[in-house]
């Protein structure tokens, strides 16, 4: 695969919907071309400790953020037509179809790819786990800002080119 859309959330709360900020990394023939990070006003509005404690944002962070629909709208004509790739998609396309749900928006379909699952076919046993930051430095990325969603993005991206 050599043209795909990275794509990583975090989020302010236990709720899917919860969106609080996204990266979006582009790959074109195997290059990366563009990359996107937006802050987002989650829904519910409010953050848990223990989401902050991984990520670093704050109620004070996205008070004046966009809503999704409004980030969507940006993000949608950027990934048109590319196959979407998270590190543990089901996270990522859980948190998606749930804010589009949140937001009464019509699902699109996106088709997701799963680097941790191609991981696991393709190192199996030879790495001691399948975390992010443990798959990017195998594909010699050094992942210093877990949790950022544009640094995830990114180190998604640089293993899909290596694996996928």
């Amino acid at each position: 695969m050599t043209d795909f859309a990275a794509i990583d959330f975090e989020t302010a709360n236990k709720e899917r919907s919860s969106v609080c900020s996204v990266g979006i990394v582009i790959v074109r023939n195997g290059e990366i071309t563009e990359k996107l990070y937006r802050l987002i006003r989650p829904y519910p509005n409010y953050y848990s400790y223990w989401n902050t404690q991984v990520h670093g944002l704050t109620f004070q962070d996205t008070a004046c953020a966009p809503t999704f629909p409004e980030v969507w709208k940006e993000i949608d004509p950027i990934i048109a037509g590319l196959p979407l790739v998270a590190h543990n998609s089901p996270f990522d396309e859980g948190c998606l179809k749930a804010a589009f749900q949140a937001y009464n928006m019509e699902y699109p379909g996106y088709t997701f790819h799963c680097t941790c699952r191609a991981s696991r076919r393709t190192f199996g046993k030879s790495l001691p786990n399948h975390q992010l930051q443990t798959v990017a430095l195998k594909c010699g990325y050094d992942l210093s800002h877990h949790h950022h969603a544009l640094c995830d993005a990114e180190a998604c991206a640089q293993i899909a080119i290596n694996i996928l």
